[in-house]
């Protein structure tokens, strides 16, 4: 097994630690989740930098990595909805658009094709994780001694960012699946 394939596969095992990290509500257990989730996303870059510089892309890393991705992602998000962080309904449509997106792959995969993951993809993958960071800075935030004397006070403000956050995220994300599907649907009508 190639290093880029390790790296991906390392993302399923920071998403169940990160997950078991999130269930502990308390500071240590935030600040490891979040340098956790930090590691995943760079190993996101580096799989993909790593397997073509090294001329080491494979089909398995092709079809893996967006797997990981979106293990990663769901299970942290759905903890967060858990907690009350994150709206259910913007995880609902997130994970909607990831399965969707993954089924076609696998369903392509079966016929021999292997789908990379396009740039919109890419995009809303980094929003993804730019919106997750910010809830756990949040979570940390809001446990630490430190703040907790002016923390509650832009508590608001800090909801407000995370909101806003998510909604460009859940925009992102449906919005490339549709492009997705779009791009299959006319390749489907040129063949």
């Amino acid at each position: 097994m190639t290093l880029p394939n390790i790296l991906t596969l390392s993302r399923l095992v920071f998403a169940a630690l990160i997950v078991w990290l999130l269930c502990q509500y308390s500071l240590a257990a935030y600040v490891a989740a979040a340098v956790l989730f930090a590691g995943a996303a760079l190993t996101d870059f580096y799989d993909g930098h790593l397997a073509k510089k090294s001329g080491l892309t494979s089909d398995f890393g092709k079809i893996m990595d967006p797997i990981a991705d979106k293990v990663l992602i769901l299970s942290v998000f759905f903890v967060l909805t858990y907690t009350g962080m994150v709206e259910a309904w913007m995880v609902v449509l997130i994970a909607v658009r990831e399965i969707c997106v993954t089924a076609s792959r696998l369903r392509a995969m079966s016929r021999g094709q292997v789908l990379a993951a396009e740039k919109a993809g890419k995009i809303k993958t980094v929003f993804q994780i730019i919106s997750i960071s910010v809830v756990l800075l949040f979570l940390i935030a809001e446990e630490s001694p430190w703040t907790a004397a002016w923390f509650f006070q832009i508590q608001p403000l800090w909801q407000g960012v995370i909101n806003f956050l998510m909604v460009i995220t859940v925009f992102l994300t449906v919005g490339s699946g549709a492009a997705y599907f779009k791009n299959q649907w006319t390749d489907s009508q040129r063949s």
